[in-house]
This record gives C-alpha cells, sequence and structure tokens, in this order.
C-alpha cells in the first residue's frame, strides 16, 4: 500500500524545475558540441590531424630556384621535366622560360656538367623575348657567374636592378658578379640593399660570403651557423653546412670541419662539394684511404676540375705520379669541355700550369683572365705562375694584391700568405718572407699536402724567428702534424 501511495504521487514543483534544467543542460551540451565541431573543421589542418604533405618535389625545386637556393638534384630533374611539359603546350609563357632556364642553371653547377649552360641561355634569352623580365635578367646573371664571366653577370645583374629594384633575388648574382671582379665596395653595398629588402637563411649565407672576403671569420661563420639551422629544405641546409665546413678547414679546425662535411653529406648524399671537402680534412688527418675515396666519390658526380687538380696534388704528395698524371689529363679534359660550352675555367688551368705544366703558358692565360675579370684569386694565381716564371719583381706585385688588406685582399688564405713569403724568400727579403710563412702555417698548418713540409722547410732555412713570434698551432692549440 505504501508503494502504492508513493508511485500514484502527484509530480511536485522541485521535479518539475529538475525536468526543465536538465532539458536544458542536454541542449546545450548539443549546440555546444556543434560549435565546436565547427571550430575544429575551421582551425589549420596541422592542428587537428597529421601535418599538411610535403610540396610536391617540382614545387620545391621552384621555390629553391625561386629564391636562389641550394634545390636538390631530384627535385631539379622533376621540376625541369615539368617545365619542359608545359612549355611545349604553352609556349608564350615568359615565366616558365625563366624558370627553366634557371634550373638548368642550377642542374649544371650541381653536376658539373657545362652542357646545361647552352640550354640555360637559350630558355633564358627565349623569356626576355616573350616578355622582357626581372627574373630571367636574374637568371642570365647566375648563368653567366656560373660560366665565370663576371662582366656579362654584373650586366644583366644591373639590368635586373633597374627594371625591379625591389626585387631582391637580383641582388645575390650581382654580389658574386662584384666580387669576381675584385669591386668588394660594390658587392657590399649590394649586400647592405638585399638586407634591407629580405632575411633569412639565404641572405645569411650570402653575407657569409661577402664576410668571409673581409676576413670576418667569426661574423661569416654565425650567419652559416644561423642559415643552416634555420633551413628548411635538406639541400639547402646541407649547402650551407658544407660552406661552414669550408670555413672551418680554412682555419684548421680539422674536427669541426669534417663534422660538418659528414653532416652536409648524410642530409644530402648530392653534395659532392662536402664529399671532396672530406678528403681534403681526412688527407691532413693522414687516412689516406678514405681521403682519395671521398674525392673519388666527388669526382665520378660532379668532375669538376678543381677536386682533379686537389686529388692529382694528393697522389703527388704520396709518389703516385702515375695516378697524379690520370687526374691532371681529367682536368685538361674538363677545361676543354667547359670552353664549348661557354664556361670559363682558365683560373684553374693557369693554377695547375703553374705548378705541374708550363709556368710561361701559366702566365699568358693568367695575364688574359686578370684583363677580363681581375678578382683576388686570380691576383694570387697570376703573382704564382709569374714566380714559378722565374719573374719575381712583378709576381710580388700581385701577391700583395691578393693580401692587401686595404684594396680588398682581405682573405684569410694560408695559400696566398705562402706565396707571398715564397716570392719574398726569392728576392732576398727575409724579415717579410718568414712573417708571412708564419701566418701561413697559423692560418692553417695543413692547408696543402704538397706544400706544407715546403713552407716548413723554408721556415727552417731562414732561420731564427723572432721574439715576437706566436706559436705555431692549429685553431684547437695542438701542435700540427705532417700529411702522411
Amino acid at each position: 500500500m505504501e508503494n502504492q501511495a508513493t508511485e500514484s504521487r502527484p509530480e511536485q514543483p522541485t521535479d518539475r524545475r529538475w525536468a526543465r534544467l536538465h532539458g536544458r543542460l542536454v541542449i546545450a551540451a548539443v549546440a555546444g558540441c556543434a560549435v565546436l565541431g565547427t571550430a575544429l573543421m575551421l582551425l589549420p589542418s596541422e592542428r587537428t590531424g597529421p601535418h599538411a604533405p610535403a610540396p610536391a618535389p617540382g614545387a620545391q625545386a621552384q621555390t629553391a630556384v625561386a629564391a636562389g637556393a641550394p634545390a636538390a638534384l631530384p627535385e631539379l630533374a622533376v621540376l625541369i621535366g615539368e617545365r619542359e611539359d608545359h612549355l611545349r603546350r604553352h609556349p608564350r609563357d615568359a615565366r616558365s622560360w625563366a624558370v627553366l632556364g634557371t634550373a638548368y642553371v642550377e642542374q649544371g653547377r650541381r653536376t658539373a656538367e657545362t652542357a646545361f649552360y647552352p640550354k640555360a641561355d637559350t630558355a633564358l634569352r627565349t623569356s626576355l623575348k616573350v616578355r622582357r623580365n626581372a627574373e630571367a635578367l636574374g637568371g642570365l646573371a647566375a648563368l653567366a657567374n656560373a660560366r665565370r664571366d663576371f662582366r656579362a653577370a654584373r650586366t644583366w645583374g644591373e639590368a635586373a636592378r633597374k627594371l625591379e629594384p625591389k626585387r631582391w633575388t637580383t641582388y645575390p648574382p650581382l654580389i658574386d658578379a662584384y666580387t669576381g671582379l675584385g669591386d668588394y665596395k660594390a658587392a657590399r653595398a649590394a649586400l647592405e640593399r638585399l638586407m634591407a629588402l629580405r632575411s633569412g637563411p639565404a641572405v645569411m649565407a650570402r653575407a657569409a660570403a661577402v664576410y668571409r672576403d673581409r676576413g670576418w671569420r667569426e661574423d661569416a661563420a654565425a650567419q652559416l651557423a644561423d642559415a643552416a639551422a634555420r633551413a628548411e629544405a635538406p639541400a639547402e641546409r646541407a649547402a650551407y653546412l658544407e660552406r661552414a665546413g669550408q670555413l672551418a678547414w680554412e682555419r684548421g679546425d680539422l674536427e669541426d670541419a669534417l663534422r660538418h662535411f659528414q653532416e652536409a653529406v648524410r642530409i644530402d648524399p648530392d653534395q659532392r662539394a662536402a664529399q671532396a671537402g672530406q678528403g681534403r680534412v681526412l688527407a691532413a688527418l693522414g687516412r689516406t684511404t678514405e681521403a682519395l675515396n671521398a674525392y673519388r666519390i666527388a669526382l665520378a658526380k660532379q668532375p669538376l676540375p678543381q677536386y682533379a687538380l686537389e686529388l692529382g696534388e694528393l697522389y703527388e704528395s704520396l709518389g703516385l705520379g702515375q695516378a697524379a698524371g690520370v687526374q691532371y689529363d681529367l682536368l685538361r679534359a674538363r677545361v676543354r669541355s667547359a670552353a664549348a660550352s661557354g664556361a670559363d675555367e682558365e683560373l684553374v688551368l693557369g693554377q695547375f700550369e703553374a705548378d705541374h705544366g708550363d709556368p710561361a703558358s701559366a702566365v699568358r692565360r693568367l695575364r688574359a683572365e686578370w684583363r677580363r675579370q681581375p678578382g683576388i684569386p686570380v691576383a694570387d694565381a697570376l703573382g704564382w705562375a709569374l714566380h714559378r716564371a722565374g719573374e719575381d719583381e712583378e709576381a710580388l706585385r700581385y701577391a700583395r694584391i691578393a693580401t692587401d688588406k686595404v684594396h680588398g685582399g682581405a682573405v684569410r688564405s694560408a695559400l696566398y700568405a705562402y706565396h707571398l713569403s715564397m716570392i719574398e724568400r726569392e728576392l732576398g727579403q727575409t724579415a717579410p718572407a718568414r712573417r708571412h710563412l708564419q701566418e701561413a702555417l697559423r692560418i692553417n698548418p695543413y692547408f696543402s699536402p704538397l706544400r706544407v713540409r715546403s713552407a716548413w722547410e723554408a721556415l727552417a732555412a731562414l732561420g731564427e724567428v723572432p721574439d715576437e713570434d706566436v706559436p705555431l698551432m692549429d685553431a684547437k692549440g695542438v701542435a700540427p702534424r705532417p700529411y702522411r
């Protein structure tokens, strides 16, 4: 009975209020879920799920090429194929012609296949015929730099700047052109303009190159470290690590150089400059078999005359004259191939002839090169060629230009200091010769497998060192060990 009374009890006001409240809460919860779901759909995809897929390889390479940054070789091949297909259907697309031409330049540079350069020239000039544009003009400047025609690079670069002065990608090729012509004041001004227009890894790397040429090695290293840390594409990051390794090598820091070179190759196995860099460092460490292998790998995929010269000199330092001769023959062949494609490798050929061929021929070649593009590397090479040809008075003039900090020769190069010292020694200038030999061995006690030994022998022959001499040690404060 009690249960029946309870079940038939009239509904109380409190129960009705609770029922209404409960219903409102349910409605509010449903509405809240709907609002939240809508909001989640409107949020960027990376906040609600997996990261967005990376851009297609062709798009990645196009972004890099447009920014003047290093691009991965497989991605470049995809980009080139895409643009070629597109232009068969749309031959009046000026921008695609410019992209294709610039991609050919990068492909030629990365592979040392100079046959890409005539293709690049045709594509870029076709772009200009369709419509005059700064992108194609900048591409022609980059092409001229790759061919070591710095006067043409300056002409094209300045035309691009005149057309679009606020287009930041115009300035890196201009900086390279001015540097190649020995106009370091103009290079610095172009860098300042670039930095006012843009920041980021590509600009930092360009600043590092200018700072290195001014002798500001610590500033250059800091810029490259930041550039490598901020670079997103693996090929770009690897390129900046390679340059950081080169800086470390130039100051004789073998451990740091090797670490940077190895990391660059790990990130981008096509980073052949880093593999050649490993060859230099491993040779200095006495790890000769590994050094030879590193050079061979680099040359197999990027047969630059410079690598052939370095490997030949390493063989020569080991007493392997026949193997060295094979590399020197390769050097000559690559120089001829480059010339057939409009590229200038007279500098490296002159360097080779001065030490391993005909010094008189080296002088003729390098005099002509100096008239075309009087940069610091040419001044050093011409001075050394003159010395090897027995013309030491004139040689001294060019060796001083290469090391004259006031007029642009501020690069801290062990090789340049060595060349200057040996010319001074031949002229009987004992004190300056001793000072510059010490400087060379301080800057980088491992700078050359052929010349380090002769530097130490010359220093010993010059006799007692002055009181102000600083102990000769490498970047880590350790006395260097010779090549073996």
